[in-house]
């Protein structure tokens, strides 16, 4: 009994012990983060909230963030070498961060200007290289022959196999009138080195022109080269501008169109359809927005885009949304495939992150990402000059006019 007694005792005596040490666990001052540690905290969070895998690349996510802050940040740049190589293990080129230098060469480009040589990239998920998407129209690198999948295997001698997007854009922007040489690699050419001189250019992303039929039939020609913010007020005016001037048809070239901001294509296809979806967002839940047309397009004439493999996000999305509505027919060649919808913070320090934060489907809920859009009238074309565009020698636009005097002709009738 006299041992119960003492074991009893001696249990008790260990749980307040135990009790104890907890209490003195808690009445301990929080452990103070610093800068660096605060900035990995905070993209941590915007990640964990909003990006699109909740698997995380099937891994846990928490122990990633505990990983990396067990790790010493002397400054700022150790940071951000932290945060690349957190976000890496995503395995999502499109999900990244921005220094504060490339946050705000971002916001120029979207904001309808930029000094560089004008190339649109992306790493191609297969080979995991640098590539050319497309070059802006009447760029530097434009004029200098460099073309749609052409690779960037260099940049002023430095290999990209390890840059990142925006390390490889930020190294290719400068000065105008600096000089720039870029290492390319083509299909069936082997490397070639280009010498480009960076210039300010200005992003109108529309150009459009009054063309005619073989048949006499005036065509509004227009081509958009990216979606911008000048992009949705720039077409409009060129709508309004070509209806007056007779157009009775129209072609929209999307050939090489990298795509851009999201809305901008949501305002585009509004000004085609008077009703309808124009696209499906799907979330990591499951859950399903949709952008609807409102009823105030500018022209019912009938309508051809063009499409390439240039042809991409939300370029696809407009494409897509005018296709599944039986508003337009689709020529040329299936389209690049990049269903992925970005969100883009900013951050404290006044950097940045784009995070993958929804899928899009077509209104038909086609998902297209790595699969493209298939056009209606399949035509392959050979290379040709910008000069060329629009011409005899444009295979695709040909098509395309033969598509729309049919149109032409079965309206009439």
């Amino acid at each position: 009994m006299r041992f119960m007694h003492k074991k009893v005792f001696r249990v008790g005596l260990s749980l307040l012990v135990a009790f104890c040490l907890f209490l003195g666990l808690l009445a301990q001052p929080a452990v103070a983060l610093t800068d660096e540690q605060k900035l990995i905290s905070e993209v941590w969070r915007i990640v964990n909230r909003t990006y699109l895998d909740e698997t995380f690349n099937h891994q846990n996510w928490a122990t990633v963030r505990q990983e990396v802050l067990k790790k010493p940040l002397k400054n700022s740049e150790a940071a951000y070498g932290a945060i690349q190589k957190m976000l890496k293990s995503l395995d999502d080129p499109f999900t990244r961060f921005l220094d504060p230098e490339q946050y705000r060469s971002l916001q120029v480009n979207t904001s309808g200007e930029l000094t560089g040589v004008g190339l649109q990239i992306a790493l191609n998920a297969q080979s995991g290289k640098l590539e050319v998407v497309a070059p802006i129209a009447g760029s530097p690198a434009d004029k200098a022959g460099i073309k749609p999948r052409d690779r960037i295997v260099k940049i002023e001698g430095v290999s990209t196999e390890n840059l990142t997007l925006d390390e490889a854009a930020t190294k290719m922007r400068g000065p105008s009138g600096s000089l720039v040489t870029l290492l390319i690699e083509r299909d069936g050419e082997g490397e070639k080195e280009f010498r480009v001189v960076r210039s300010r250019i200005a992003l109108n992303p529309v150009i459009a022109e009054l063309h005619s039929s073989p048949q006499g039939t005036p065509i509004g020609y227009l081509r958009l080269t990216q979606f911008n913010a000048n992009a949705s007020m720039e077409l409009a005016h060129a709508i309004t501008s070509l209806e007056k001037k007779g157009a009775a048809a129209y072609i929209l070239d999307l050939r090489n169109n990298p795509g851009g901001l999201l809305q901008s294509g949501i305002e585009i296809a509004r000004m085609w359809l008077d009703s309808g979806t124009i696209v499906y967002t799907v979330n990591r839940q499951g859950i399903q927005g949709s952008f609807e047309a409102s009823g105030s397009s500018l022209t019912p004439d009938p309508l051809v885009i063009l499409v390439n493999r240039g042809t991409a996000s939300a370029s696809e999305i407009l494409a897509g949304a005018l296709q599944d509505n039986n508003r337009a027919q689709l020529v040329g060649e299936t389209t690049f495939g990049k269903g992925l919808i970005q969100s883009l913070f900013e951050l404290s320090d006044g950097s940045g992150l784009a995070v993958t934060i929804a899928k899009y489907e077509t209104p038909n809920h086609r998902d297209i990402n790595k699969l493209g859009i298939k056009p209606d009238k399949e035509i392959s074309q050979h290379p040709i000059t910008r000069e060329q565009i629009g011409t005899q020698d444009d295979l695709q636009y040909q098509a395309a006019l033969d598509v729309l005097s049919n149109s032409v002709v079965a309206r009439r009738d």
